[in-house]
């Protein structure tokens, strides 16, 4: 602790630099950024004929590594204090006869201009700009002021650093506008434990002769090794993807060591786009009880399913990794903006990514499976997609259920995972004398869903509960004269998402307007009305304002959602105990199933109005 300074300005005292290397020694002193670590971003830039200078070299052994790989020879190191200048002399002189060790200040320094093609800083601009003080800033635009004159038009300044967003800024800002290109790349870890969570970063910034007037500046982010650098619009989006890359990082620490308490979800960008490729959610079961097997394992969901229950919820995803069996289960959503080269190409593109998300304890080596539904990620066809001046961005889609089910769709973007409207669609049947496609004809593709729409089929439950209360009318009637109708149905959302009612509109509930609809219905009809409210003072009014127009209400929850089907009627007259509902839910439903129609017989309507009751 004794080698801590007493304050961040110590940082720039010579004292202080030589009282820290004289009672470490002979011990090098890297903060980060070891030479494994950063060669593969040096070599791509540095040339073994360059005449290289690095400021604040301290006791490192970077200089050393890079002259002994024969990445360079002709280095020169300079720092403040005389201490480590003379133990690096002292180190080098007889090993590395052509690199050498000076005491100068960056600052000021005695080099002619222009006189290097590389400058090399290794922290040293962390450690002297540790505040957004006048004072320092003035200093670090003397070191950039020195760093810019030493080097050579189309030279080349390395600065690894850990990317605080001021000491970002303060570099890009200042070469950016000198006319300098500017690329940051992230360092790869070398996978042992490392001293810093925190990524290391290393900006390289390309020095070009200033012309009044010329192109904007030009920002690159190369986020991996084997990545073509990316151009960025901006200083802001440049510092945002540099955080978004350290917030990870603190997150996969922080999994790396301990479980998680709650659900951790994160997105996976695309390199190009920038669009979200993958949603990630970690979920640890505690009750999973550990053996070398069911440690970690990464669930892949098809594409379309991310919608239902036990992918796109909490309490699912929860039930789905205590069902798997394993302590950490990550689960994958697809994008549907986004091309997949099928199961083992997603998996190829995962792996390494996922790994750094394992929970602690690990066994090394361990192999992590890939799960999935069916062994497939799914089918999704996207048939339209346009903007609604009122619901914005949307999708109509076919997707792929399970089994050999196929459904179409409509997503509001703006709430991915919600359904909007689902059909299920009907796979053709031959007409009658049609003769089997021979074998030698080509198939249809497994991938190209059928396009007939199943009537029968409701996706939603209060959409059947909905219906199952048409029993009250009490039996089937024919179709309703102009003037009056049997059944008025209010399945509507709502686009102000201010009010904490999303269905229907405040207007749709208004007294006047309700009066309305009593007006239209005949006197033994039946008002139905999806209610869905979180606001429970809201939902009281809206239940009184209903009492007022309508008598007679019947209320029917609907497990495990917020919506309320309501079923208002205009006279008490027609008040049926729930023994008689269910007998005229049992009369509806056979005077339904027609011959020749067809009926989903997944449910039945006696069983949606188990749980009706009367307000």
């Amino acid at each position: 602790m004794e080698l801590l300074p007493r304050s961040p300005g110590e940082f720039g005292s010579a004292q202080y630099w030589d009282r820290f290397f004289r009672q470490r020694g002979q011990r090098p002193f890297e903060w980060y950024g070891a030479f494994p670590e950063l060669c593969p971003v040096l070599h791509k830039y540095i040339r073994p004929r360059d005449k290289v200078l690095v400021v604040g070299c301290g006791n490192s052994e970077l200089s050393e590594q890079m002259y002994d790989m024969g990445m360079c020879e002709d280095i020169v190191n300079i720092d403040i204090s005389d201490a480590v200048i003379r133990q690096m002399q002292e180190r080098s002189r007889s090993k590395r006869p052509k690199m050498s060790y000076l005491l100068m200040d960056m600052l000021q320094m005695d080099f002619p201009d222009a006189h290097f093609q590389v400058v090399l800083d290794k922290g040293t601009l962390d450690a002297v700009l540790t505040s957004e003080e006048e004072a320092t800033l003035t200093k670090v635009d003397k070191m950039f002021a020195e760093i810019s004159r030493v080097l050579q038009v189309g030279g080349r300044y390395f600065c690894v650093s850990l990317a605080q967003a001021h000491v970002l800024k303060k570099a890009v800002e200042y070469f950016s506008q000198e006319g300098w290109v500017v690329r940051v790349h992230q360092v790869a870890g070398s996978g042992e434990k490392q001293q810093f969570v925190l990524p290391v970063f290393v900006y390289v910034m390309t020095k070009f002769r200033k012309i009044p007037g010329s192109a904007p500046q030009i920002l690159e982010i190369c986020l991996e090794e084997q990545d073509k650098p990316m151009r960025v619009e901006s200083m802001e989006r440049l510092v945002a993807a540099v955080k978004d890359r350290q917030h990870y990082a603190l997150l996969c620490s922080q999994l790396s060591k301990t479980p998680c308490g709650e659900q951790v979800s994160l997105d996976l960008c695309d390199k190009e786009s920038g669009r979200p490729r993958y949603t990630l959610h970690v979920v640890d079961s505690p009750s999973v009880k550990p053996s070398r097997d069911n440690h970690f394992a990464i669930f892949i969901i098809p594409q379309g399913r991310e919608t239902e229950w036990l992918f796109g919820t909490e309490e699912g995803r929860k039930q789905l990794a205590t069902s798997a069996g394993f302590g950490r289960l990550v689960t994958v959503a697809l994008h549907r903006e986004q091309h997949y080269e099928g199961m083992a190409g997603i998996q190829a593109e995962l792996s390494g990514k996922v790994m750094k998300l394992a929970p602690p304890g690990l066994p090394a080596r361990q192999q992590v499976p890939f799960l999935s539904v069916g062994g497939d990620i799914g089918v999704r066809t996207v048939r339209h997609c346009d903007t609604s001046p009122l619901s914005g961005e949307y999708v109509v889609e076919d997707v792929k259920g399970d089994g050999t089910c196929y459904f179409r769709r409509l997503i509001f973007l703006r709430n991915r995972n919600v359904v909007q409207s689902e059909a299920r669609l009907l796979a053709p049947t031959p007409l009658p004398g049609q003769k089997k496609r021979r074998k030698d004809k080509k198939k249809p593709s497994p991938a190209e869903p059928p396009a007939a729409i199943d009537k029968s089929y409701l996706c939603c439950e209060h959409h059947k509960a909905m219906v199952a209360g048409l029993c009250l009318l009490g039996g089937p009637k024919p179709l309703p004269a102009p003037a009056q109708y049997d059944a008025i149905m209010f399945d509507v959302d709502s686009k102000d998402l201010t009010v904490g009612m999303s269905c229907p509109p405040p207007a749709f509930v208004e007294k006047p307007f309700l009066q309305k609809v009593k007006t239209i219905l005949k006197p033994q009809g039946v008002f139905v009305l999806n209610l869905v409210c979180r606001d429970a003072q809201l939902k009281e009014s809206v239940l009184a304002t209903l009492r007022e127009v309508f008598p007679l209400l019947y209320a029917r929850r609907i497990e495990g959602e917020v919506n309320e089907i309501l079923f208002c009627q205009p006279s008490l007259e027609g008040r049926q105990d729930p023994t008689g509902l269910g007998a005229r839910a049992q009369a509806l439903e056979a005077a339904l199933q027609q011959p020749g129609l067809p009926w989903d017989s997944s449910y039945t309507l006696a069983d949606m109005l188990q749980a009706v009751k009367i307000l």
